[in-house]
């Protein structure tokens, strides 16, 4: 396999909080920052700080290197717990984000996305991880069941399919707009494409939206 085949496990959230947003930046390689991208960044580099470490009784490595064949991703886990059973050690992820639980599932995805690339570099079940929320201080425990599992397989699909299309979503102005980092690239506010039910339906008829 092509290492330019391999995609972000990063970028499967960015997919899921807005399409057009994961191809301007995975395709058109568009980025900025706003305050939100920023807060974000400072959290990961207190954490990301490569090493392990032993604390009651269980190995803790922090900033792993992450990679799945299966699914083409790379990236890297924040920290990953080994917690010690009778057969060996089993992997914890624990991904850390700034602001608090949200309605979405994104940021579980990408949990689940870490925790499989964890499976297949162990070969062992990785059944559960966690996320920390900088803002509330809390760690939430996610079990990573089936329904879960198969909403991250067919973001990981969707996510490649878009990345080899090299199609650009247009834009649709949402309230999300609002908190987007990449909102002046994206121009919503122009919103000379289709509304986003005709969008949809193009999308799932296999239309590119290309002239």
């Amino acid at each position: 396999m092509e290492v330019d085949d391999y995609l972000p496990i990063s970028g499967l959230q960015h997919l899921l909080f807005c399409e057009r947003q994961c191809a301007l930046i995975h395709v058109e390689q568009a980025w900025s920052e706003n305050h939100l991208t920023v807060e974000g960044k400072h959290l990961h580099e207190k954490v990301d700080k490569p090493g392990s470490q032993e604390r009651k009784g269980v190995r803790v490595a922090r900033r792993l290197p992450l990679r799945s064949d299966r699914l083409k991703l790379t990236g890297f886990a924040d920290v990953v717990e080994f917690h010690a059973a009778e057969d060996g050690e089993v992997p914890f992820p624990v991904e850390y984000k700034r602001g608090r639980r949200k309605e979405w599932r994104h940021d579980e995805v990408q949990l689940c996305a870490q925790a499989m690339c964890l499976e297949e570099m162990f070969e062992v079940p990785v059944p559960r991880g966690a996320l920390f929320y900088g803002a509330s201080r809390r760690r939430l425990d996610v079990t990573l069941d089936d329904e879960l599992r198969a909403i991250t397989e067919a973001a990981v699909v969707r996510f490649h399919q878009l990345v080899r299309d090299g199609f650009t979503p247009p834009p649709v102005l949402l309230p999300k707009c609002q908190s987007c980092s990449l909102r002046s690239t994206c121009m919503p506010e122009l919103n000379n494409a289709p509304d986003a039910e005709v969008y949809l339906k193009r999308l799932a008829a296999g239309e590119s939206g290309r002239e």
